[in-house]
C-alpha cells in the first residue's frame, strides 16, 4: 500500500471547536494567512484555498465578517462581482483551464465548511482532472504547492487592479 504524506492538514483535522475562528478573519491578520492573500480592494479580498479540489483553487470573500448574501451592502456585493471576474480572467491566463467552477455554499447542509463568513470559490477544471485518485482512493493528487500558486496568480491581479 502506498501512503500520502499530508503533515501540513494535521493542525486542521485534529482542531476541536474551541479552536475554531473564522479562517478569513484571521488571514486578514496573520503572516500566514497573508501569504495566501493574492489582491485585495476596500471591501474584499482574494484568497488561495488552503485545502483546494484543483490547483488555483481561490475564494473571492468580503472582509467583513457576514454569512448570507441578503446583508451585503451594495458597494460589497458589487466589488465581490468584480473581483470574482478579475479571478476568472487570472485563472484562465495562468492555467488555460478548460472550464471554472463558481460557486457558493451557504449553510452546513449546502456544504459550507466556513459558515459564518461568505465567500465565493473559483476552481479551475480540465477533461479528466477527476481521476481512479479521486474517485478510489478518496485523494486530491495537487501538481503545484501553494506558494507556486501564489507566485502564478499574484502579478496578474496586481496587474488587474491596476487597470
Amino acid at each position: 500500500m502506498e501512503r500520502l504524506w499530508s503533515p501540513w492538514r494535521h493542525a486542521y483535522v485534529t482542531r476541536t471547536e474551541d479552536d475554531r475562528g473564522c479562517v478569513f478573519c484571521e488571514a486578514l491578520t496573520s503572516e500566514a494567512g497573508r501569504r495566501l492573500i493574492l489582491d485585495e480592494g476596500p471591501n474584499c479580498f482574494v484568497i488561495l484555498n488552503l485545502y483546494p479540489y484543483n490547483s488555483g483553487h481561490l475564494m473571492v470573500v468580503p472582509r467583513r465578517h457576514v454569512g448570507t448574501l441578503a446583508v451585503l451592502e451594495a458597494t460589497e456585493l458589487s466589488e465581490m462581482g468584480e473581483w470574482t471576474r478579475r479571478a476568472e480572467i487570472a485563472l484562465t491566463e495562468a492555467y488555460e483551464p478548460q472550464g471554472i467552477n463558481v460557486g457558493m455554499n451557504l449553510g452546513r447542509p449546502a456544504g459550507a465548511g466556513v459558515l459564518d463568513h461568505l465567500h465565493i470559490h473559483l476552481v479551475p477544471r480540465w477533461t479528466g482532472d477527476t481521476n481512479f485518485m479521486s474517485v478510489v482512493g478518496n485523494v486530491r493528487v495537487l501538481p503545484e504547492e501553494l506558494p507556486r500558486t501564489a507566485e502564478r496568480l499574484r502579478p496578474i491581479f496586481q496587474r488587474l487592479s491596476r487597470s
